[in-house]
């Protein structure tokens, strides 16, 4: 009998995405952004470091096989465009970042995995990196601020470490943390934010086939202004829900406090759920703006991906999943 592969609802063939000689040839990126692209392009080959996959030490590991599973709608949003445009409230609060990122330091970078454990454990990334295989996933990424790129995340399913560490069954939460280090980090120093940056999911999100642990974009090692050398991807969540630079892994039966939750719980839940009906109390989510495009598109329900993700939510009563 033939092998049928059922597509995802928001699942194209893979000839309908945008060809890797397009998205990885910088002369044709230029072309299409024309003169503003061109400088823009032209920043990002003058900054610190452009070289610096060729000198990681995980660089052997790209470019990972891809998952045709998960195939999207739209272009790949180029990767100078996704370099030079990032929230990192760490360095800073603009969305220019990449150059301050630069001074963080991912080698040696070590992970706890600790809370309500089998047996807690440090973990070196280069050591965690090859203990599972890497993938490259096409998703969507959608900011709370209405914007929207495409990504081509590489890393492995959330699952795959949570089956490392072996939690309890009395486990209900994952919570994540990123490092401290305001020598470093200089937007660490603005004590009215609650450093360092948290998040976290429950175990049933943690175990959803679409919840990735992120270690490379666009063939290559993540960047630093990415959240390297770890981070999450939440694609059915607002993008602050996808914490950078992963420190700490903590299992536990409380559901944390999230960074925003805690700066603005007027305007900033656990949940985080993508829904155009539910706008933030600054602005409309019914729309967001395309990277890179000019565009203005609908927002959809859970980001597009509500046919995998939707039965997590079905019976909560009284929870605000859409803030």
């Amino acid at each position: 009998m033939a092998h049928i592969i059922k597509r995802k609802d928001w699942a194209i063939g893979e000839s309908q995405a945008t060809p890797e000689d397009v998205f990885f040839n910088r002369r044709q990126i230029v072309k299409g952004l024309g003169m503003a692209g061109l400088g823009l392009a032209t920043a990002v080959a003058l900054r610190p470091g452009r070289g610096f996959a060729a000198e990681d030490p995980t660089a052997d590991l790209y470019p990972a096989e891809r998952n045709e599973a998960y195939m999207i709608d739209r272009e790949i949003t180029p990767e100078d465009v996704n370099l030079t445009y990032n929230n990192f409230y760490e360095f800073g609060s603009h969305k220019q970042i990449w150059k301050a990122a630069q001074a963080l330091r991912t080698s040696p970078w070590d992970i706890e995995i600790d809370g309500l454990v089998e047996q807690p454990m440090t973990i070196g990334f280069e050591d965690l990196v090859r203990k599972i295989p890497l993938e490259e996933r096409l998703y969507r990424h959608r900011c709370v601020e209405a914007w929207s790129m495409t990504v081509p995340w590489t890393g492995f399913a959330l699952a795959d470490l949570v089956a490392l560490a072996k939690p309890l069954s009395s486990a209900k939460y994952v919570r994540f943390e990123t490092f401290l280090d305001p020598q470093v980090a200089t937007g660490q120093k603005q004590r009215w934010y609650p450093w360092p940056y948290v998040e976290g999911v429950t175990i049933e999100e943690a175990g959803n086939d679409l919840a990735f642990l992120v270690t490379g974009a666009y063939g290559k090692p993540l960047a630093k202004q990415l959240g390297a050398p770890i981070r999450l991807a939440l694609p059915w969540k607002y993008g602050f829900k996808s914490i950078k630079s992963i420190k700490r892994i903590s299992f536990t039966d409380t559901r944390p406090v999230s960074f925003w939750e805690e700066v603005g719980p007027a305007e900033y839940g656990f949940w985080a759920n993508v829904n155009p009906g539910v706008p933030h109390a600054r602005w409309s989510q019914k729309q967001e703006r395309v990277l890179h495009t000019g565009l203005y598109v609908q927002t959809q329900m859970f980001n597009g991906y509500g046919e995998q993700v939707a039965h997590l939510y079905k019976d909560m009563k009284g929870e605000k999943l859409f803030m």
